[in-house]
């Protein structure tokens, strides 16, 4: 189990990156809004940024089987497991999907490019 609180923010998202691109299920502890704490198992399929900055993870919680956002600031630990995903992710047509008032960082995602390329492109689109 890794604590976010040990690494940095672009450790933390290199390493749920590695996952999506792995497609291998995270285990997170989860600080909510109202301060209470939780942990899920999820299959990230997204990282986006909020118009208010934050980052988010996109993912689908295998508890509930539905699409959810986590907070990366919120994350306080987590453990990559090297299962495979499960959980069939909705359509992109479908009305659940569709993100309002989201900006997508769509630079996070040229395959082509090793993962530590995407993180400083990720850290640019952000200092912009």
């Amino acid at each position: 189990m890794r604590h976010t609180k040990n690494e940095t923010t672009t450790q933390t998202l290199t390493r749920l990156i590695t996952a999506l691109d792995k497609q291998q299920p995270v285990t997170i502890t989860y600080t909510k809004s109202d301060g209470s704490v939780t942990i899920r198992t999820i299959e990230i399929f997204n990282v986006i940024v909020s118009n208010a900055g934050d980052i988010l993870v996109r993912a689908m919680d295998r508890e509930t089987g539905e699409m959810r956002s986590f907070r990366i600031d919120r994350i306080e630990a987590y453990t990559v497991h090297r299962t495979a995903y499960v959980i069939e992710r909705p359509a992109a047509d479908t009305r659940e999907s569709r993100t309002v008032g989201l900006a997508t960082v769509t630079v996070l995602y040229p395959i082509d490019l090793p993962i530590t390329a995407r993180i400083d492109l990720l850290a640019d689109a952000l200092a912009a």
